[in-house]
């Protein structure tokens, strides 16, 4: 384990509540979250000892000034890996460390580029976990074309392992105990993808599998970040952050076998009246639909040995159309998904070029969910996400039957 660099001007030695803000060079944007992290809990938790974190990668860019620098009225402390020492999960394990040392009840994590956070994401985030619940996931708004791994691996392929409805288990905006958070410093399922940014799909998961209560917090305004077109390279994370998730169903595969549906998660601070609109995101499709087809020129053979021989002929099928007729539907998704999760378990390739060649296919389930709610306003595209889920539960036999 390194070690940590950290400055505590205030001499803070303990502490019933903690904001944690993860940064690697974010001067430009940490000042606002850390103002209204500060409102918030001079607003909502005026009882308790607070202080906000700046866990950090080692920013050259001046993140640690501009932190210090923000208008707030709690204690701060900086936190950083040390220089070359990077990832968003070292981060967080940092932060873990934290934790225990300060003894804190309640845990509350905002990313650094918020731009919509408010006090009140503090309060519906964090005020749960005094109320008994161990985690609390983030729900608010935004464009269905944002959050396209979410939508399409993450939330479905955590619905149906885990039988939990938890819709954004990657959303980056968190409340967790202290409790938990011993629980996964202390865990011996951390990897290398679970150190940059596997780790929400981790926290999530885990959360689950600790078996406390866990809520999702509505905040209401749309989450207002650098969002992505979806057709623009993946970079790290797409590899991270499903690398975790199959490395975890592995590790716990005797906690998914037997879960046959999922259940609801409860919502605490719910509300329906927000007409704000998500700010647009803007999607290449011929991108999309040339990045699948170029991933079947260089990894046709790696997915014939993966995936069972009647998956990888419907996948030749769907291939053999156009882009204007193009479709891949859910139910051979599921099914492509399934089987590379077994190919990740058993080594197939190394883990690396398995998910090199799940990218492209990740390009074109995107692709044909964009033109599958293209015309949709946003309710009725998150009613096609829900059906996708409940496509995905419906298929866990065939995971099942791989998986033995």
């Amino acid at each position: 384990m390194f070690d940590w660099i950290i400055e505590n001007p205030d001499n803070v030695t303990e502490a019933d509540i903690i904001v944690g803000i993860p940064s690697r060079n974010e001067a430009d944007t940490i000042a606002f979250p850390t103002q209204q992290a500060s409102l918030g809990l001079t607003r909502y938790f005026p009882d308790k000892k607070a202080v906000i974190v700046n866990c950090d990668n080692f920013s050259t860019d001046g993140t640690k000034e501009a932190f210090f620098s923000a208008p707030c009225q709690v204690p701060r402390i900086y936190l950083s890996t040390p220089e070359g020492v990077l990832g968003k999960g070292n981060n967080f394990r940092n932060l873990f460390r934290l934790i225990c040392d300060l003894n804190a009840e309640a845990v509350v994590v905002v990313d650094a580029d918020l731009e919509s956070i408010t006090p009140k994401w503090i309060k519906n985030l964090g005020e749960p976990i005094f109320g008994d619940y161990g985690y609390v996931t983030p729900i608010y708004l935004r464009h269905k074309y944002d959050g396209t791994i979410t939508n399409n691996i993450a939330y479905p392929m955590s619905r149906a392992l885990y039988g939990r409805r938890v819709r954004q288990p990657i959303g980056g905006d968190f409340g967790f105990s202290g409790e938990l958070a011993k629980f996964y410093l202390e865990h011996d399922s951390w990897s290398e993808a679970t150190a940059h940014f596997g780790i929400d799909i981790w926290m999530t998961t885990l959360a689950m599998y600790f078996r406390k209560p866990i809520t999702q917090a509505f905040l209401g305004r749309p989450k207002i970040h650098r969002a992505k077109d979806p057709a623009s390279s993946l970079g790290p994370m797409f590899r991270e952050v499903v690398g975790t998730l199959f490395s975890l169903q592995s590790t716990l595969f005797d906690f998914w076998k037997d879960v046959h549906r999922s259940k609801p998660t409860a919502i605490f601070g719910f509300g329906l009246g927000e007409s704000e609109e998500p700010p647009p995101v803007s999607v290449n499709t011929t991108a999309l639909f040339s990045k699948l087809h170029d991933g079947y020129e260089n990894f046709s053979d790696l997915w014939r040995e993966a995936m069972t021989e009647e998956t990888f002929s419907k996948l030749e099928e769907v291939l053999a159309a156009d882009e204007k007729r193009f479709e891949l539907p859910p139910v051979l998704w599921a099914h492509i998904l399934f089987d590379m999760s077994v190919a990740y378990r058993d080594r197939l390739t190394n883990t690396d070029n398995l998910m090199e060649s799940l990218a492209p296919l990740y390009f074109g389930r995107t692709l044909s969910f964009v033109k599958s709610t293209m015309e949709m306003g946003l309710g009725q595209a998150e009613e096609y996400i829900d059906e996708q889920c409940q496509c995905f539960e419906r298929e866990k036999p065939y995971l099942l039957k791989r998986w033995g």
